[in-house]
């Protein structure tokens, strides 16, 4: 496993195991799966409502806590001071852990300001190793990172290969906080798994599509947390450290990016509009 040291200090493995869209249900047996096949990184967060299901694998892997990295989230309708006091507290009940190692506000919605506090405290008391942001576009990483005591120590955000956020990763690297991506095979949109640049390289190294996409983020410097819930496709995401793509290879992913969104984006009035209007319910 490789790791990435972040702004404080932690080191934090640069693959891990995703949970968004998993069964609350399978869970459980998903992340004991993951455990097995090596994963050390679990991301999960309040509005994915499988905490618990984390939790419970956590405890049953017999892996220590200290060797584990776990990940949550506060969403938009926990947000503000007092709210995300509580949220928290009860994130750390569902994960029967007395800290988590990244916590993160969910999207830059409602008293993000004030959860953030929340979370200052949190990591000052020793419930969370490390303090962050998810879905914080340039124009309010800047602002947040600005006027807060704990600079964030990592920004979750959309990234593959066909939005390779080239422009917010100096951004990032510049404020010290390390770029985490979520979704890295695009939820297969525009034939992910077909692309014949990806299938090119892939097979130039006996390697999946998935694995060479991957690899390339890797070599980027970005942490991933693909998710499958099939073990032998936990395993396939799992095997990308055994070669190094070349930088003609690089080269040739890097011109796959567009330079936008697979899904929404935070300009649109009407994204928005749904997203803020989460935080009511």
């Amino acid at each position: 496993m490789e790791f990435v040291t972040l702004n404080n200090g932690i080191k934090m493995p640069i693959l891990g195991y995703g949970v968004y869209q998993v069964d609350p249900a399978e869970c459980e047996r998903c992340v004991l799966d993951a455990i097995e096949v090596g994963y050390r990184s679990i991301d999960t967060a309040q509005a994915y409502y499988n905490e618990d299901g984390v939790g419970n694998a956590i405890k049953k892997s017999g892996v220590p806590r200290e060797e584990l990295f776990i990940t949550t989230k506060v969403w938009i309708s926990n947000a503000g001071y007092e709210k995300a006091k509580t949220s928290i507290d009860e994130s750390l009940r569902k994960l029967q852990t007395e800290y988590v190692d990244l916590l993160l506000i969910h999207q830059p919605f409602n008293d993000y300001y004030g959860t953030y506090r929340a979370m200052e405290e949190a990591y000052k008391a020793g419930k969370a190793k490390a303090i962050g942001v998810s879905n914080f576009y340039p124009d309010r990483f800047i602002d947040l990172s600005t006027f807060v005591n704990v600079q964030p120590a990592v920004n979750q955000v959309e990234t593959h290969v066909f939005q390779q956020q080239k422009a917010a990763h100096e951004i990032m690297r510049k404020y010290g906080t390390q770029i985490m991506s979520w979704g890295p095979f695009a939820e297969g949109k525009n034939d992910y798994f077909q692309n014949p640049t990806l299938k090119e390289i892939g097979e130039k190294h006996g390697k999946t599509v998935a694995q060479t996409a991957l690899r390339f983020l890797i070599q980027k410097g970005v942490v991933v947390i693909p998710k499958s819930t099939r073990k032998e496709r936990m395993v396939e995401n799992f095997n990308v450290f055994d070669f190094i793509l070349s930088d003609e290879y690089m080269a040739g992913i890097e011109k796959l990016d567009t330079g936008e969104s697979c899904f929404f984006s935070h300009y649109d009035p009407e994204t928005v509009e749904f997203l803020a209007g989460l935080g009511k319910k």
